[in-house]
């Protein structure tokens, strides 16, 4: 069943799927692994999403997380997202291939941007493959959360534009 602000929109990607809210106590895991430097809290987060793959099983193999702008990587020195998509990837046995997709602008973050036609034009060409070697995969792309779903959509405009057959998002949060 889709959203009331999905339903209206002509979206690439194939769905996105966030077992838990962003709020509470997983709201504050997120921003412990994002702004606090606890890489370990990966470990778990990656735990609850395999625990999730295995209720909610998605026809996917391959995972890509969602790319820093070089600029960003640098100031917090690690990529979330890529830290994730590691310990998922080991749980379930699945390749990670996070140098495909790039980051080309530097924009401001999402939390930032108050109106979800902010949100799509923020993202808008923001990202590049540098290849095809995702072409006819079926891709899961990866991120921490998802606010408006914009960020995972430009990335699944991209992704299929050079040939993934599929593009499904999974974060561990959605803001709603």
């Amino acid at each position: 069943m889709l959203c009331p602000d999905c339903a209206g929109w002509l979206a690439a990607i194939d769905g996105i799927r966030s077992p838990f809210r962003f709020e509470g106590a997983m709201r504050e895991a997120i921003h412990q692994l994002k702004y606090q430097n606890l890489r370990a809290l990966a470990v778990p987060l990656a735990e609850m999403l395999q625990e999730y793959l295995n209720s909610s099983p998605l026809d996917v193999d391959v995972l890509v997380p969602v790319p820093l702008h070089r600029k960003r990587l640098r100031e917090r020195g690690y990529n979330q997202a890529g830290l994730l998509a590691k310990e998922l990837g080991r749980l379930i046995n699945m390749p990670v291939i996070d140098d495909v997709l790039v980051r080309r602008r530097h924009t401001l973050p999402q939390a930032r941007t108050a109106t979800v036609a902010e949100r799509k034009l923020n993202m808008a060409e923001s990202f590049a493959c540098r290849d095809h070697r995702l072409r006819e995969r079926h891709v899961l792309l990866l991120d921490d959360v998802a606010t408006s779903g914009a960020t995972l959509d430009a990335c699944a405009v991209v992704l299929k534009a050079s040939g993934a057959a599929s593009v499904w998002g999974l974060t561990m949060a959605r803001e709603i």
